[in-house]
């Protein structure tokens, strides 16, 4: 594909000549004013596209005053963007001869394809077809289109355009699409890029996102979204973006008629909304409930307003309002702010005796433009406040539209946001014009106005979410994944997808998860010595490879305390198996010895396989209850102990474990190894669809799996190492040991969240000139945010290898090398530092040749990178790794380093 680069040989997006096009074929422009093309062609050139346009259609030789192609073949120009606005069959045969053209983006607005059953499905894999033997990227089919307004892009069929602004909307449909586009051209609220996506069959949201993340002129982005075709992509992107910028979703089929309705408009699958609802919280986003939500967020963010916490204060002139904003947030819990003496006596000074001396501030029916601008100018001088809502119900006595300029005056004078509600219509229109003229937020009922705060609150949330960094790992027992997937291969071979209990139990003991030991008995005789070598008394289940569910065949007993009785009870449970399942298979009875945890809580540990995020692992509330309970907490693998943390703290089972009634608290690091366990089996072993460990039970003393079941899929293949899990987990088959200068042990491995304090003193040992020699001379220490960016990477977007030692039993790293993926996707650029005793002793040789092959494995085709002209040691070191090394032609003082991989 070709890289379009800027004056600087910077490589830029590969999605610009998407965004961005300096040329446009429009396929299907026409005479006929209704003709879908000839509305694009007309959107573009109303817009004032600054390029150059080319309509293709062999039946006119003009159309709209613009001359008129027979063929692409004949347009004697380069062309960066094809608009097809053409019948499906058409489409094949179209992009091919874009991709003789050499055109890189197409939007296909085309219907007919997969929503159209079995003949538009086949039309659809031919476009993705010749699209990947030309190198096309494209969005749609089925899509409205594409606007830029900062190039004067309106590549639609929606009547009007978007104003220039700083958000984006990205959204499956298009009609949201024209709705909110609508609604916001008479609030003054601009957008940096509307992108309907259609069903997604090539760009889908994750690219999308991408490319909004390193775009300046985006400041929040809007999304709404039905169904995803690349997990990883999407959660890869998503979570780039929370780190910068405020993303709001909505998401469609919440429920399974909306999933079916969903489902039928784009074809994409939606998964589970308790599963989607977890990625969401795992990136960082804002998730909104209803297209309601997309409005009140694009009033709120529209105005670049961010807060620093969550209080907020509520200014009113009328009770009512004030107690429906209050019930509001509550409902999403935003705390009030308390103001402080001094708040309280200023306002007693400024107020009528009848104020309500409090939160919410009531200023009284009366009240006039003065009183309303003293009243919220002292709330937002009050430390213990970070943010205002001021609402408004017209009155008798009270000049909406003057309350509104002061209300403007005084919320320019602070940095906290100022929201508004003024109520009614016809009275307060001109207010709203106001506002949004300033850039206002303004709403005309309390709880939306509520919830555009809530949406600023979220985000703050999330950012201080997102720079809390898990302590150090504790030296654990390494699992034996090999071990494990031998019993997974055995069971596979036999054909067979539910593996027995031991066998369950052997593959979580593989990982280190405390079980019960249990022991398969064919007859009775065996079945009272098996009891009394384990101790009596013991549980006694049937065990068969056709029976999934034993308690539903009868085929469980508990609390067998003599040897006459487990002599009984194994009868007993061949008989009661046969009786209920003549058909299965039944291999004798497993016993093992029962759980003596009298005051223990019963968990639920598992992983499920959601069919668009993967695995996820599920905690909750376990026992023979489960289902009723319906106590569960999900959330997306690879965890750390910050993640397991919150996702107990999610359930009521959090409360159990804490302690109740006299009874102690369970060991919550024993619970939180569980869950860190399963995490592991989840991105280790693929091919488990299903696992559930019930009753897991939790004590003080620590935790046991009585009973497991682990459901493994016959016909998974796992095409690449952890292609299966949304989130690139822990790579650790790249760690390796290495012998440094002077036979030093070393190791080589991937840097992990865990090491944030292990970086933090690495950076602060570093001498002012190495310091230099990285461009980190003005880091004096590193903030929280810097070392969670530094130690909380996304693998698929970049890597960065560490080099540690042992140091009594401890890690200290010695050096660091990383590469962070540039925006055209096919190059990288390198970054490499050395502790200051360790440099010249091959540990940066060694580094590198580590991230230049993973960089290799990723595909990648060239590494780059900036190196301070007096810096000698890299340079040999750069032309040593085979880089060819160029003088900077904007800067004397940097050298550019090159490798082709």
């Amino acid at each position: 594909m070709a890289t379009r680069r800027n004056a600087l040989e910077t490589p830029v997006h590969y999605l610009t000549p998407l965004f961005e096009p300096r040329s446009i074929a429009v396929f299907g422009a026409s005479t006929r004013a209704t003709a879908v093309g000839s509305v694009v062609l007309e959107n573009i050139v109303s817009a004032g596209f600054g390029g150059d346009v080319y309509p293709i259609n062999p039946k006119y030789d003009q159309v709209q005053g613009i001359p008129c192609f027979s063929s692409l073949e004949q347009v004697d120009a380069d062309v960066e963007l094809a608009v097809i606005a053409t019948p499906a069959s058409t489409v094949p045969s179209i992009l091919e001869a874009c991709g003789e053209k050499g055109v890189t983006t197409a939007v296909i607005l085309s219907a007919g394809f997969r929503e159209a059953g079995d003949e538009g499905r086949r039309l659809e894999h031919q476009v993705i077809e010749v699209a990947r033997l030309f190198g096309i990227r494209f969005m749609g089919p089925n899509c409205l289109g594409l606007i830029r307004p900062s190039v004067g892009l309106n590549a639609t069929f929606a009547k009007g355009t978007a104003d220039k602004g700083n958000l984006a909307l990205v959204s499956q449909s298009g009609a949201l699409c024209t709705a909110i586009v609508d609604w916001a051209e008479n609030r003054d609220i601009g957008f940096s890029a509307v992108v309907s996506m259609g069903i997604s069959a090539d760009i889908d949201f994750g690219e999308i996102l991408d490319y909004l993340v390193a775009d300046p002129k985006t400041d929040s982005i809007l999304m709404y979204v039905e169904g995803v075709q690349n997990a990883r992509a999407f959660m890869s992107a998503l979570r780039a973006a929370a780190r910068a910028k405020p993303v709001i979703v909505v998401k469609a089929g919440r429920h399974q008629a909306g999933e079916q309705a969903a489902v039928s408009h784009t074809g994409a699958l939606s998964g589970a909304d308790d599963v989607f609802d977890a990625a969401l919280r795992r990136a960082g986003v804002v998730r909104g409930v209803h297209v309601g939500d997309l409005f009140a967020a694009a009033a709120v963010l529209v105005g670049r307003t961010r807060i620093h916490g969550d209080r907020l204060a509520v200014v009113t002139n009328a009770g009512g309002p004030g107690v429906m904003a209050c019930d509001k947030a509550g409902d999403l819990h935003i705390p009030l702010a308390e103001l402080s003496p001094a708040t309280v006596g200023d306002l007693d000074a400024a107020l009528p005796p009848m104020w309500s001396k409090g939160n919410p501030i009531d200023v009284l029916g009366d009240a006039d433009a003065d009183r309303y601008a003293e009243a919220t100018r002292i709330v937002l001088t009050d430390d213990g406040t970070d943010g205002v809502l001021v609402m408004l119900t017209p009155q008798a006595m009270t000049d909406p539209t003057e309350v509104a300029r002061r209300i403007i005056e005084v919320g320019d004078t602070s940095a906290k946001p100022v929201l508004t509600c003024w109520m009614g219509d016809k009275q307060v229109r001109e207010s709203r014009e106001l506002f949004a003229a300033a850039a206002m937020p303004t709403f005309r009922l309390p709880e939306t106005a509520v919830q555009g705060f809530s949406y600023l609150t979220q985000f703050h949330r999330n950012q201080q979410l997102l720079v809390q960094t898990p302590g150090p790992i504790a030296t654990e027992s390494t699992p034996d994944i090999a071990g494990a997937q031998l019993i997974i291969d055995n069971v596979l071979s036999e054909r067979r997808s539910v593996l027995t209990e031991v066998e369950s139990k052997a593959v979580l003991a593989a990982f280190g998860v405390p079980v019960t030991p249990s022991s398969v008995v064919r007859t009775s005789a065996e079945a009272i010595v098996v009891a009394e070598t384990l101790g009596l008394p013991v549980a006694m289940k049937i065990h068969s490879h056709d029976i999934t569910h034993k308690s539903d065949v009868g085929g469980v007993r508990l609390n067998v305390a003599s040897a006459g009785a487990v002599q009984r009870e194994f009868d007993d449970l061949i008989r009661s198996a046969a009786a209920h399942r003549p058909d299965a298979d039944v291999g004798g009875v497993v016993i093992q010895p029962m759980v003596s945890m009298a005051g223990g809580v019963e968990l639920l540990v598992g992983i499920n396989r959601d069919p668009v995020f993967g695995p996820v692992v599920v905690f909750g509330t376990g026992g023979t209850e489960l289902e009723l309970l319906a106590d569960k907490a999900v959330c997306l693998p690879p965890l750390n102990r910050l993640l397991t943390e919150d996702m107990i703290g999610q359930t009521r089972a959090a409360t159990l474990l804490a302690g109740y009634r006299g009874r102690p608290a369970a060991d919550m690091d024993a619970v939180q190894d569980v869950l860190l366990r399963v995490s592991e089996m989840a991105c280790e072993l693929p091919a488990i669809r299903e696992l559930d460990i019930n009753p897991l039970f939790a004590d003080e003393s620590g935790v046991v799996a009585a009973d497991a079941r682990i459901v493994v899929d016959r016909h998974y293949v796992d095409s690449r190492r952890y292609s299966h899990t949304a989130i690139h987990p822990y790579p650790s088959h790249l760690v390796s040991t290495t012998l440094l200068a002077g036979g030093v042990a070393c190791t080589i491995r991937p840097i992990r969240p865990e090491d944030a304090e292990m970086e933090r003193a690495f950076v602060d040992n570093l001498s002012p000139e190495t310091k230099h020699f990285r461009f980190m001379n003005t880091f004096k220490r590193l903030s929280p945010a810097m070392l969670a960016r530094f130690t909380q990477i996304d693998y698929d977007r970049e890597m960065a290898f560490v080099a540690v030692i042992d140091d009594h039993g401890d890690e200290t790293e010695i050096g660091v090398c990383r590469y962070v993926i540039n925006p055209d996707g096919q190059s990288c650029e390198f970054a490499v530092v050395v502790a200051d005793d360790w440099q010249g002793k091959g540990v940066a040789h060694k580094l590198m040749e580590a991230l230049i092959e993973y960089a290799r494995y990723r595909n990648l085709e060239t590494m780059v990178g900036h190196v301070l002209a007096d810096n000698h040691g890299m340079k040999t070191l750069a032309r040593t790794l085979g880089f060819q090394i160029t003088t900077d032609p904007d800067d004397s003082s940097l050298v550019r380093t090159k490798k082709s991989l």
